[in-house]
């Protein structure tokens, strides 16, 4: 969620959707992360994440073995170059402030972003909310959203439109689609098959891709509780244990058991997870 909002705070600032005077150039960037974000973000690398994305970095692209260095890097040079930017002034240390003061109203999960001229006068502020699952909206969507309350996407109502479980269950009986059937007409009407197909096999590689990439790491992961990685030493006896055939019933559970650890490790340690 912060990745995302910081990319898209980018993107306004290059854009022209906003009263930009004339002759004055954007030279440096705040953040500031409120309610729950400013008590937990450290511990979930919500910092990390803002900074990675006002580099220019997504979710979906950032390479988890280059992120720590770029963090590092930004740190000590006190500026920010993202693709497609001039440098801006940005020290982590002092720009980017965890505020457990003053809650956004919203949502828990509160962001605001700030771009200032070379003489620090702010030139332009947006506010956006990380309200779960990875999806990130401004104040205005927000607003928007709460006051349509329906199950609408982009403007556009889907054909099987379901707020809790009881409505799913009774939608698909009625309708004789799977669940996962009817998700798939939903999201149909919003883009094509082949668009959505690439998009769930992308969906699929970064799982895949946390899994391996949490199975071939060790050592302490970030934080000040010093907890050493354990999914690739208990996935090598695992594997060991496979390949001299000994038997074991629940062979596949601890197989699924070590998957799950490999992906709450990457999580813990600021890897690219699907949530």
């Amino acid at each position: 969620g912060p990745m995302t909002a910081a990319r898209r705070f980018l993107d306004e600032v290059a854009g022209n959707d906003w009263p930009r005077p004339a002759g004055v150039k954007v030279d440096r960037i705040g953040a500031s992360l409120h309610g729950s974000l400013a008590y937990t973000g450290i511990g979930h690398g919500s910092d990390r994440a803002v900074i990675l994305g006002l580099a220019g970095e997504t979710p979906q692209t950032v390479d988890p073995d280059l992120a720590d260095g770029i963090v590092a890097r930004i740190a000590a040079e006190k500026r920010i170059a993202p693709p497609g930017h001039p440098t801006y002034r940005f020290d982590p240390a002092t720009d980017l402030v965890l505020d457990r003061k003053t809650p956004l109203t919203g949502h828990a999960n509160g962001m605001a972003f700030y771009a200032y001229d070379a003489g620090d006068r702010l030139l332009l502020k947006r506010i956006y909310y990380s309200i779960g699952g990875g999806f990130v909206v401004s104040e205005e969507e927000l607003q928007r959203m709460k006051a349509k309350g329906s199950v609408t996407t982009e403007g556009k109502k889907v054909p099987y439109p379901f707020k809790n479980a009881v409505e799913m269950l009774k939608m698909a009986a009625k309708s004789g689609l799977s669940i996962a059937e009817m998700k798939r007409v939903n999201e149909e009407t919003q883009m094509s098959r082949e668009e959505l197909d690439a998009g769930l096999d992308a969906i699929w590689s970064a799982m895949k891709g946390c899994i391996d990439r949490g199975l071939s790491q060790d050592g302490i992961m970030p934080g000040g509780l010093k907890v050493r990685r354990r999914a690739r030493q208990l996935h090598d006896k695992l594997l060991e244990q496979w390949q001299q055939n000994r038997p074991n019933p629940l062979l596949a559970n601890d197989w699924l058991s070590i998957y799950a650890m490999a992906v709450n490790e990457e999580n813990a340690a600021g890897g690219r997870v699907v949530t």
